[in-house]
């Protein structure tokens, strides 16, 4: 009953006007001691483990959001070696993985949503990534939100799809048809050596926004679909393990990789707690 009551509160909810709230009050540095009250909050209620942070004091943050992008100490998150090691991009519980079933993506028991969709309407787009392989990975309050590359990549694409923002946690991926494909998101496509790859950063309720380390903050735009490609040397590149993003609040990244390009490894299954930089798949 408490689970159907969340979900209904999630349709009747003003999503955007709260969470661009949230985003606003996250950035301000005016009013330090409520910031490190709500800080010490958070640590608290969630069980944010500060002793991995590179600055472990929660006042020391100029805002909310500074400490929840908080950086890691140097070495904490090794990158797995090996060319054909595809690595986890985040510190979270794994969601879902699996095949592509032609344009469909499961979500959660009797859910599945669109990969089209997901990839912003653009059939073409979604075409090569057509029963192939799709992760899709969860990031708590608690978790680190930096997003780091699972292999080596040149950025082609970012695209951003404005949506709704309903709570990405389990209750809701098994409540809410096409969750994934519903909710604002950053579609990020690169180039890599197993292929093209998809990177796809989902807002959630209370996420203030998405940035990228090549473009900053990605605002939300007119209400339509807009794509940014990138060509030849002005191409962001990066190397396997580096940042390309971060959760301002967090959210989820969902991976999808062509078919016949990487197997996932037997460890890595639904509902499992994965690091940064761990083995995550073996490419082909």
């Amino acid at each position: 009953m408490l689970n159907k009551l969340f979900v209904l509160s999630q349709y009747v909810t003003p999503q955007l006007a709260l969470s661009r709230l949230a985003g606003q009050l996250a950035d301000n540095e005016r009013t330090p001691a409520l910031k490190n009250r709500v800080i010490r909050w958070f640590i608290g209620r969630y069980g944010v483990d500060m002793s991995e942070a590179v600055e472990s004091d929660p006042t020391a943050y100029p805002s909310f959001n500074a400490f929840f992008t908080r950086a890691l100490k140097p070495g904490l998150r090794p990158i797995a070696e090996g060319e054909k090691t595809l690595v986890s991009p985040v510190d979270g519980a794994i969601s879902q993985l699996g095949q592509v079933s032609g344009d469909r993506v499961f979500q959660a028991k009797g859910q599945s949503f669109s990969l089209t969709e997901l990839l912003g309407g653009d059939s073409q787009r979604a075409a090569v990534f057509a029963e192939g392989e799709f992760s899709t990975i969860y990031l708590a309050p608690r978790d680190y939100h930096r997003i780091h590359m699972p292999m080596a990549g040149v950025l082609r694409e970012m695209v951003y799809v404005p949506g709704k923002l309903f709570s990405v946690n389990p209750v809701t991926a098994e409540n809410v048809p096409n969750l994934f494909a519903r909710n604002e998101r950053v579609a990020c496509l690169f180039d890599t050596d197993a292929g093209p790859m998809a990177m796809v950063l989902v807002g959630a309720m209370i996420v203030g926004s998405v940035e990228t380390t090549w473009g900053g903050v990605v605002a939300p735009g007119t209400g339509q679909v807009s794509a940014t490609r990138y060509e030849g040397e002005q191409a962001p590149k990066f190397a396997k393990g580096q940042e390309m993003g971060r959760f301002r609040l967090g959210s989820t990244v969902i991976l999808v990789m062509p078919k016949g390009r990487v197997t996932w490894n037997e460890n890595q299954v639904a509902g499992k707690t994965v690091r940064l930089g761990e083995a995550f798949g073996t490419l082909a």
